[in-house]
């Protein structure tokens, strides 16, 4: 008897941690986790999902599309960066003259000489120019302070990187836990058999682009190992007046696997319409506290 309530007690306690650590504990920490504010903005992250987005989340997992797709951006770090965007009354030969000088007396940036100077050998005035790319913030603050006073105009800013930020424009930054706030289920994924998904919004914001790769991927990536979803579509007669849901295929194809028989059209279900709105939702692109990046803006 007393061991049968030694057995229970143990086996008691050992679930009990195990609800606490798996169940209790994410619970507490991101149950009640609410919208973040964009890093030098009044907006709020993530927006709210709605319409045809909301349940393309639901078509995205029915269709197992998290088999073979991530939906996460990993990063190893971050640099930071300084250009030159405007000379004012200076010329390129005088500047890069003034830079070396600097480079040469001030203590602080002693240390940067080489890869600044290495950032402008060559450079005949052309902008913007990076002159420096580094984990050291020190160069970015005090470079661009004498240069300013000088009256050129500089712009300093935060760049992440990682391989999957160096892919293809997969992201600009990590992603974060809040960026799934309005996911449910998370679909994060763990094998990358195609591209991670978390930015495609970005990358490929068209609708009738997703559709039509759905449709066909391999119109659009002739070597994509990607299945072909045309159960999400129909196939059908033109009618008096044809579908303004038919997809727009190039005109230039040819008639070829991908195209319809003359006469006929394909038009996409509304689970297929979802699908697309769904992906094009995915634009986790947003200057975060805890995963701070620098927008890329136009010159002045």
């Amino acid at each position: 008897m007393k061991t049968g309530f030694c057995v229970f007690l143990a086996a008691f306690v050992a679930l009990g941690a195990s609800w606490f650590g798996f169940v209790y504990g994410p619970l507490k920490q991101l149950g009640v986790a609410t919208e973040t504010k964009v890093l030098q903005s009044d907006d709020k992250w993530p927006v709210q999902r709605t319409g045809d987005a909301t349940l393309g989340l639901q078509v995205y997992r029915a269709n197992g599309c998290a088999a073979c797709h991530t939906e996460q951006i990993r990063q190893t770090g971050a640099a930071n960066e300084l250009s030159l965007m405007n000379l004012g009354v200076h010329q390129a030969t005088d500047l890069k003259d003034f830079i070396a000088s600097l480079l040469g007396t001030v203590p602080e940036l002693m240390n940067f000489s080489n890869a600044v100077a290495g950032n402008l050998a060559g450079w005949k005035g052309e902008l913007p120019k990076l002159i420096y790319s580094g984990a050291d913030d020190t160069v970015v603050l005090l470079l661009g302070d004498k240069l300013k006073a000088v009256g050129v105009k500089t712009e300093a800013r935060v760049v992440a990187t990682g391989a999957d930020i160096a892919r293809m424009g997969w992201g600009v930054r990590q992603s974060v836990a809040v960026d799934y706030l309005y996911d449910s289920p998370v679909q994060l994924g763990n094998l990358r058999a195609g591209p991670d998904l978390a930015n495609i919004g970005v990358r490929s914001p068209d609708l009738n682009w997703q559709l039509q790769h759905l449709y066909a991927p391999k119109s659009i990536t002739p070597n994509s190992t990607m299945p072909a979803f045309r159960y999400l579509f129909t196939v059908k007669k033109i009618g008096a007046i044809p579908s303004p849901d038919a997809l727009k295929l190039p005109l230039t194809q040819q008639p070829n696997e991908f195209t319809p028989p003359p006469g006929y059209e394909i038009v996409p279900t509304a689970e297929a319409k979802q699908l697309a709105a769904y992906l094009v939702s995915l634009k986790n692109n947003a200057p975060l506290y805890e995963a701070p990046f620098t927008p890329i803006t136009a010159a002045k």
